[in-house]
């Protein structure tokens, strides 16, 4: 069962989730977005109406509420875009930073920093604990257009500096995510993860949507309520 798999190895593949008519519908929807198009893709999308819909469609909502609870919601979403004319490399890493409603001198969180004109911190494990993202594949992911890589079971490890991140991943047999189109690759931001740069022609589109069990993710500590995007 995929959410047993997200416990133990901090990831799941769920597949078919959207149809092939259903993703082209999307990206239709999408095309919009374009203007606000970085080198990576675009953030702060959840703001957009086709995301939103998206996001709380009743089959990603119910992945997320079968990790974090029936409350959980989305709160921050990206849309991806790997390809020859826009390609990059991410290295190891895990994703600790949060938008929040406001800076607070809370020990543990930090630092802080202003991004786009959103408050973001980095969290602890104890709020990072109430996080899942749903990764959304636009397109097939394979193994030439720099698919995610994972290091199963790192989520549970707590946040680690680029040093014990950096020992993890030479210590560790790596798993490449690989997930067709329509499908779904949910995971836990305290896995540590990775992607290549793609060697094809082939794009590589992702909607990543992150959902959190509450607002509330530390004492006083509120996620940021008025992004309506971000990811």
């Amino acid at each position: 069962m995929w959410s047993e798999q997200i416990e133990q190895q901090g990831f799941a593949l769920i597949l078919g989730i959207l149809q092939e008519n259903e993703v082209a519908a999307l990206l239709h929807n999408l095309a919009d977005l374009d203007h606000r198009r970085s080198r990576a893709g675009v953030r702060h999308t959840l703001s957009h109406p086709a995301v939103k819909t998206i996001a709380n469609d009743f089959r990603l909502l119910s992945i997320a509420r079968g990790i974090l609870g029936q409350s959980a919601f989305p709160f921050r979403a990206t849309l991806f875009d790997k390809s020859p004319e826009a390609n990059w490399l991410i290295t190891w890493h895990q994703d600790t930073a949060l938008p929040m409603q406001e800076k607070c001198a809370t020990p543990g969180w930090g630092p802080w920093s202003v991004k786009e004109g959103v408050i973001y911190a980095h969290a602890p494990a104890s709020a990072l604990e109430q996080v899942l993202a749903v990764r959304l594949h636009l397109d097939d992911s394979m193994p030439q257009n720099g698919p995610l890589r994972v290091l199963a079971g790192t989520h549970r490890l707590g946040v680690l500096s680029d040093a014990q991140v950096e020992q993890e991943a030479a210590a560790r047999q790596s798993v490449e995510c690989l997930v067709p189109c329509g499908g779904v690759l949910a995971m836990r931001p305290l896995l540590i993860h990775a992607s290549s740069k793609s060697k094809s022609p082939a794009a590589r589109r992702v909607l990543h949507i992150e959902y959190a069990a509450k607002a509330q993710v530390g004492e006083g500590m509120q996620l940021s309520g008025s992004v309506k995007e971000r990811g």
